[in-house]
């Protein structure tokens, strides 16, 4: 796109303040942030490129409302909620910002790790309602232990870099796996190993991949019953990839999961109730692994460079290989 008229930017997910700033004292800028799809269609119609984090669902029938919509960029890496394939048959760009969320989300896992190892948040819980339970609060070290991580990409690797400082022996496996990448994983502290050992294996398994025909549910009852007794899950992913009635199950049951730690769920936005939530052995955020402050002024940067590329009709000079989706 070249020309005169400012870009029309529709804002569907919050992003950083600076950015949004930043956006509206030089495009055309309309927001509906998180908005109902019906809303969503609506906003989008006259509306040239869109802006977008997880849990907003760009779907056929949302991006056909926009007539000269040309780009989404997806302020992240999964893609789960947008429509590629009927993207691509529009011709409409899809670019995401990937790399900035990397760090964060890593720290995050093992911020949650930790939280789950130790009881952290059920301690936290009890001393504000005025409980001194100390014998009750007992908790597994890390030192020693088995790290499974699934999807040693560039999260799930920093996650198994952690874990080795931790001195936690690591496992990985990932999507395609070669000798390269065996020997890559080798000197980041990782075993490359098979899906099903790491299950067996792991005290600690820890879940990095897109949601795709593939994965979705692959964390299902039969791979939570093969799961070492007494061991910990941790989703980072994304809700659909764990089959969370059967994990409740399993938890309830108390014969191979101990406890669970999810950023991530099968149904996310305001009101949802988990239904983990009742549970003491499970700790539960809202989908904000990779909100640390630090990296979305980041993405807010590469964002504003997206846009100005695009209104110069120079997106395909800008935008870099795991940035490119169609």
């Amino acid at each position: 796109m070249e020309g005169d008229g400012a870009v029309k930017i529709l804002l569907a997910s919050p992003i950083d303040p600076a950015t949004v700033d930043h956006l509206e004292r030089t495009y055309d800028v309309s927001q509906a942030v998180n908005a109902e799809p019906h809303r969503l269609a609506e906003a989008i119609i006259d509306r040239q490129a869109v802006v977008l984090r997880s849990g907003v669902q760009m779907t056929a029938a949302v991006l056909g409302q926009a007539a000269d919509l040309r780009l989404l960029v997806r302020a992240g890496s999964g893609l789960d909620n947008i429509d590629v394939g009927y993207a691509r048959e529009r011709g409409i760009r899809v670019v995401r910002v990937p790399g900035m969320s990397a760090l964060p989300v890593a720290e995050f896992t093992f911020a949650m790790i930790l939280s789950l190892a130790r009881r952290v948040t059920l301690a936290d819980r009890l001393l504000r309602q005025g409980h001194w339970p100390k014998p009750d609060l007992g908790g597994i070290t890390l030192r020693g232990k088995t790290l499974g991580v699934v999807g040693a990409g560039n999260i799930g690797g920093l996650v198994g870099e952690m874990g080795n400082a931790w001195g936690m022996r690591v496992l990985g496996c990932v999507g395609r796996p070669s000798p390269a990448v065996g020997e890559k994983l080798s000197q980041r502290g990782i075993t490359l190993a098979d899906f099903d050992d790491i299950v067996a294996g792991a005290d600690v398994l820890s879940l990095h991949v897109p949601l795709n025909d593939v994965t979705r549910h692959m964390v299902d009852a039969v791979v939570l019953a093969g799961m070492k007794p007494g061991s910990l899950l941790v989703n980072m992913a994304r809700g659909g990839v764990v089959d969370e009635e059967a994990l409740l199950k399993q938890l309830n049951a108390g014969d191979t999961v101990a406890g669970a730690a999810l950023d991530v769920h099968e149904r996310e936005g305001e009101g949802t109730i988990s239904p983990f939530a009742e549970l003491p052995n499970v700790v539960l955020t809202p989908h904000i692994g990779a909100m640390a402050l630090d990296s979305q002024r980041l993405i807010g940067d590469r964002v504003t460079e997206l846009i100005l590329a695009f209104q110069q009709g120079r997106l395909d000079e800008e935008v870099r290989d795991d940035e490119h989706v169609a």
